[in-house]
């Protein structure tokens, strides 16, 4: 019986990121935490399963210890097969030469013998950082449909941001004639969102021809797709209207977590017709004490709240005691708000411990910045943080 994978999916999860300062100090990017319950990498994982797609490679470079012990076997996105499933791949070091990924086209080039042990028709590519809900299997459908070798996911994006952004001009059919990668004077709004689907044999091809050429920086936006454009291959636009954030930076990450709140949120975490998977901690319910206030908030399971928190979201075993307030800041599991200590806009990361009286950051309307706390720091009593001000180590205050 042939065994084989209609499509693979390759999901790119070694990234630093870098502009999220203390946070990936010690984690890569997609293993920070998002939405009280969930990691960033629940979400394109979610994703597949949701779509039909068993199979996935996540590739990791960056600090992938512990994204690598959170995705386990799988089995909290069902990616627990015996044919498919989902793996790590780190690189490692082969006959004729070993290196780090060079670029995300290299990435995904150094494993080539993954993807072709499932003889895929087609490859899926995806980055482990961005927050949204998306059925590949109808991107699929319609890379089938328009007889593409290169199907690229695009959402509009305002005209003032679009330089950032890898753009797509496209004709009327939505094939392809030019991609700029962030150019300064942008043509179009139409932003690619780095999720490609390619026909497996033209991958395969422009990645070995990209592998040979000396002259390139081994990325997909930079290299290969002007590559296979160039090349006069067919390729499309699949144009995506959803929600959908990139949260490479302190202040979208912050804004996607505020975006989960409210009766009707701009992002729905809680649809059961589209589950987000994720690797729960064990923990009792959430705890209320007699005279906490809760207002506008998300809290996982394990908090204790005998102070005040408004319009944030908390994070597995989160302690505010009382007469602790907390507003407009997202707090990560395991961390402690001590009494009488206050906490505004800011993100807190994972076993923080912020003393009693002590100040974090500033109210949103008067803050410099977003005040962030890196992992397993201390505060000290009375201690005050500026907002805006980034720590990664104990702070006792100046």
């Amino acid at each position: 019986m042939l065994r084989k994978k209609e499509c693979v999916a390759m999901l790119l999860a070694g990234g630093q990121g870098s502009r999220l300062y203390a946070l990936t100090n010690k984690i890569a990017k997609p293993a920070v935490a998002f939405g009280a319950k969930y990691r960033i990498i629940d979400f394109p994982l979610s994703n597949c399963v949701n779509s039909g797609i068993d199979t996935v490679g996540v590739l990791t470079q960056y600090e992938p210890l512990e994204l690598n012990e959170y995705i386990g076997n799988g089995q909290p996105w069902d990616l627990d097969r015996v044919f498919g499933g989902v793996h790590i791949l780190s690189p490692y070091q082969a006959k004729k030469k070993s290196s780090w990924f060079e670029g995300t086209a290299n990435a995904i080039y150094q494993n080539m013998s993954f993807m072709k042990k499932y003889d895929p028709d087609y490859i899926l590519i995806l980055s482990g950082d961005h927050i949204y809900k998306m059925d590949y299997a109808k991107m699929l459908r319609a890379h089938k449909e328009t007889g593409a070798d290169c199907t690229i996911a695009a959402i509009e994006v305002p005209m003032k941001e679009a330089s950032r952004f890898g753009i797509l001009n496209t004709n009327p059919d939505g094939s392809i004639y030019e991609f700029e990668e962030k150019p300064k004077q942008p043509k179009s709004n139409l932003a690619s969102m780095g999720i490609y689907i390619f026909t497996a044999s033209k991958l395969f091809k422009y990645l070995e021809q990209d592998d040979a050429n000396p002259d390139s920086s081994k990325d997909f936006g930079k290299d290969v797709l002007p590559a296979m454009l160039n090349a006069g291959e067919k390729m499309f636009s699949y144009r995506f209207e959803g929600y959908w954030k990139d949260v490479g930076t302190i202040s979208s990450l912050w804004e996607a977590n505020m975006d989960l709140l409210g009766k009707k949120p701009a992002f729905d975490v809680g649809d059961a017709d589209w589950k987000i998977h994720s690797r729960n901690p064990l923990a009792p319910p959430e705890y209320l004490g007699e005279h906490a206030v809760l207002c506008n908030s998300m809290v996982a399971l394990g908090c204790e709240i005998e102070g005040t928190v408004k319009n944030s979201v908390l994070a597995s075993n989160v302690i505010v005691e009382e007469g602790a307030t907390v507003v407009d800041s997202v707090i990560m599991a395991n961390t402690v708000v001590r009494k009488g200590a206050v906490v505004n806009y800011s993100i807190i990361d994972e076993d923080v411990v912020v003393e009693e009286g002590a100040a974090v950051g500033e109210p949103k309307e008067k803050s410099a910045g977003i005040a962030v706390l890196g992992r397993g720091i201390v505060i000290s009593a009375g201690a005050s943080v500026a907002g805006g001000k980034i720590l990664d180590k104990d702070y006792k205050g100046e």
